[in-house]
């Protein structure tokens, strides 16, 4: 996926969603390949997590990302963002390996979460599920 595909998912997923924030750089740079942790999670995760990252109960149920325990190993966040779960879309297809680490580093550090172990966009690459196979190559 290139950078332009990402601007524009990740601009769609800002004005969709309300509880979210318009951070002006981010939008006007058009740089996804050199977005931030904190931005990601604010223009992707936020609008479901929480500004705060307490997680919301409604339409749906948000789990909380601040003071979680699950975090302690980066295995989980990392595994979650790519692959998603229950009602969590999968971001494998949007999110490059490093764009992944730099989000579950975020929160893993940030919201009451103290986790400094850094995950690395080499160990992403463990959670990104295979490629399809062609049909004709079985």
């Amino acid at each position: 996926m290139n950078a332009r595909t990402l601007g524009v998912a990740l601009f769609l997923a800002v004005g969709a969603a309300s509880a979210q924030t318009n951070d002006a750089a981010f939008l006007s740079s058009k740089d996804a390949a050199h977005v931030t942790g904190e931005q990601i999670f604010t223009h992707i995760c936020q609008g479901c997590h929480m500004p705060d990252a307490k997680g919301a109960v409604g339409a749906g149920h948000y789990p909380a990302l601040a003071a979680n325990a699950k975090l302690a190993s980066a295995a989980y966040p990392a595994a979650m963002v790519m692959n998603g779960r229950g009602g969590m879309p999968p971001f494998a297809m949007l999110l490059n390996d490093q764009q992944v680490a730099d989000v579950v580093n975020y929160v893993r550090t940030h919201f009451g979460n103290h986790y400094t172990d850094a995950l690395t966009a080499d160990q992403v690459k463990a959670f990104r599920p295979p490629a399809p196979t062609p049909e004709g190559s079985r």
